[in-house]
C-alpha cells in the first residue's frame, strides 16, 4: 500500500520484513509465522486502493420501474411548464414567448438524436401511431382514462405509470417523428373535447407543442387551433376558477397564438 493510505488505515500490529529461507514460494500454503506474515503482506500490496463493483445492468433494469437519469438529466415537460406558470400570471395576452418553451425546444433538438439511439426501459412499451386509445392511457394513465377521479384506500399509485401516466420524457418524445406528434396531439385534444382538462393532459400538450417544426402542416395547423379555441372555452365556462388550471390554459392559448403566430386567437388587450 500507499504511505497515504496507510495513514487513513495504520497497521494494527506493525510487522516488519521477515528473514526468509532462500526457497520461500509464496504460492504454497505457508509453513511457518514467519511466511504466514510475509504472505499476508504480499497479498495486502496487491489490492487495489479502489475497488469498483462490477454490476449487470440487465439485472437491475429488470426490477426498474422507470429510468431515473432521465429525470435527472433532463427535464420533462412538465416541470417547465410548472417552472412557467409560476413566472405568469393574467391573460396571454400580456405574456411574452416563454423562454422555458424555447429552451425546452432547444434542448429537444439537440439530444433527439442521442435519446433516438439509447434504449428504453423494458416498462415503457410505446403504443403504435394509429392505436388512439393506446395513446390516451400512455399520456394520461388509467386512472384518467377511466375518469377515476379518487383513489381507493388501498391503492398507492407511486410511480406506476401504467395508472398515472407516462411523463413526456425527451427519452420518449425524441422517438416521435411529426407524422406521430401530430396523430397523438390529434387523440389528445380530440379527449380536451370531451373531458376536462388535467395536469397530465397539460403536460404532453405542452411537450407535443414543442415538438411540432415550422413551418406546420396543414393539419397540425388545424389541430393547435381547434387546441386554443377549446382552451378559450374551458376557461369561460369553469365554474371554479382554479389559478393553476386557469393559468395553464393561459399558456397554452399565448403558445398558439404568439409562438405559432395565430394571432387572431390572442386574447383582446384590457
Amino acid at each position: 500500500m500507499e504511505s497515504g493510505v496507510e495513514e487513513l488505515m495504520p497497521r494494527l500490529l506493525p510487522v516488519d520484513d521477515c528473514d526468509l529461507a532462500e526457497d520461500f514460494d509464496p504460492t504454497v500454503p505457508p509453513r511457518t509465522p514467519q511466511e504466514y506474515l510475509k504472505r499476508v503482506q504480499i497479498e495486502a500490496a496487491r489490492c487495489p486502493d479502489v475497488v469498483v463493483a462490477q454490476i449487470d445492468p440487465k439485472k437491475l433494469r429488470k426490477k426498474q420501474t422507470v429510468n431515473i437519469s432521465c429525470f435527472l438529466r433532463f427535464p420533462d415537460a412538465s416541470l417547465l411548464l410548472k417552472d412557467t406558470l409560476q413566472r405568469s400570471s393574467g391573460s396571454s395576452s400580456k405574456w411574452p414567448i416563454s423562454q422555458p418553451f424555447v429552451r425546452y425546444k432547444m434542448s429537444l433538438n439537440k439530444h433527439r438524436n442521442h435519446w433516438r439511439s439509447q434504449h428504453l426501459d423494458s416498462n415503457v412499451t410505446m403504443p403504435k401511431s394509429e392505436d388512439e386509445e393506446g395513446w390516451k392511457k400512455f399520456c394520461l394513465g388509467e386512472r384518467v382514462y377511466s375518469e377515476r377521479d379518487a383513489l381507493s384506500d388501498n391503492e398507492n399509485l407511486g410511480i406506476d405509470y401504467i395508472k398515472v401516466g407516462f411523463p413526456p420524457l425527451l427519452s420518449i418524445v425524441s422517438r416521435m417523428n411529426q407524422a406521430t406528434v401530430t396523430s397523438v396531439l390529434e387523440y389528445l385534444i380530440s379527449w380536451f373535447g370531451e373531458k376536462k382538462f388535467t395536469p397530465e393532459l397539460g403536460r404532453w400538450l405542452y411537450a407535443l407543442l414543442a415538438c411540432l417544426e415550422k413551418p406546420l402542416l396543414p393539419e397540425a395547423h388545424s389541430l393547435i387551433r381547434q387546441l386554443a379555441r377549446r382552451c378559450s372555452e374551458v376557461r369561460v365556462l369553469e365554474e371554479n376558477k382554479n389559478e393553476e388550471q386557469m393559468s395553464a390554459l393561459n399558456l397554452i392559448i399565448c403558445l398558439v397564438s404568439r409562438y405559432f403566430d395565430q394571432r387572431d386567437l390572442a386574447d383582446e388587450p384590457s
